[in-house]
């Protein structure tokens, strides 16, 4: 197999569809992460991470995961698709209330994909994707940054795709916005991103905030969780709104701004998988 950084990239995430329990659909975006890693015995506990609102009083969900071949490589035009009764129940929620992570474990479902002779395809995050205290050193106040996700559900649903999105730090990434675990990008957010991975993408090289170029080199580093976007109303406010997939009022104008939960909060649903 050989397949670039930015290729593998598009096997990260996957389309979250929900019904309701008030009624209608919603979609959001969820990604794959490797939660209680052990490479010496090679073991892992593999999770979907989303936000809260996005499986919120959710009856019904779904998960379309890409099959491989004999040979594990990624048949993009078949799918294997998950559905789930009860589909909020099967999340485990961040214990803090105001932090809109949760996680839900997909061994169980990968196995019966195994039992029924089904190879699945994804390419899961891991803590080694996470800021180091290296490059805190490097890092600027204004980088480069990657959301991957399905910004109002879009996909390409042929090959099981997501939407790519480019965009800049909007606040210095090393600093917590307003005093929390946030930092705000410059980027479209549009409902359906919600539960997005942010990340900072340089294929084939970067500099450094010293000005130092590192030619050939590629960096890839797993910011955080996009959960929500201010709004301009009518009379000129600004509110922060949850970017689930639903009808936005013409009253409210995005401001192309995304609010990001840092990684190192996806860290804290771990100790919820160690049971």
């Amino acid at each position: 197999m050989n397949l670039s950084l930015s290729e593998l990239l598009t096997y990260s995430t996957v389309r979250i569809e929900c019904e309701l329990k008030t009624g209608g659909t919603s979609t959001g975006t969820g990604f794959f992460f490797n939660f209680l890693e052990d490479k010496t015995n090679n073991t892992h506990v593999p999770v979907v991470v989303t936000n809260k609102h996005v499986i919120k009083n959710a009856s019904k969900g779904k998960l379309i995961i890409t099959k491989a071949n004999g040979n594990g490589e990624p048949i993009d035009t078949q799918h294997f698709t998950l559905v789930f009764d009860n589909f909020e129940s099967f999340w485990k929620l961040h214990p803090e209330a105001e932090i809109d992570l949760c996680a839900m474990p997909i061994a169980p479902f990968l196995n019966e994909a195994a039992k029924r002779g089904e190879k699945l395809f994804y390419i899961p995050f891991t803590k080694d994707l996470l800021l180091t205290e290296k490059q805190k050193e490097e890092l600027c106040a204004i980088e480069d940054v990657l959301m991957i996700g399905y910004p109002n559900g879009i996909w390409d649903s042929v090959n099981n795709m997501p939407i790519f999105r480019k965009g800049t730090t909007a606040t210095n990434p090393l600093i917590d916005y307003n005093g929390k675990k946030e930092i705000m990008i410059d980027i479209a957010a549009f409902p359906g991103s919600s539960g997005s991975p942010v990340l900072i993408f340089n294929e084939g090289g970067y500099r450094d905030k010293k000005g130092n170029m590192y030619w050939g080199n590629s960096r890839i580093i797993l910011l955080g969780v996009l959960y929500a976007g201010p709004q301009a109303t009518a009379t000129g406010e600004i509110i922060m709104t949850p970017n689930i997939q639903r009808p936005i009022a013409v009253s409210h104008i995005p401001n192309n701004l995304g609010l990001v939960i840092k990684s190192e909060r996806i860290l804290e649903l771990e100790n919820l998988f160690k049971q």
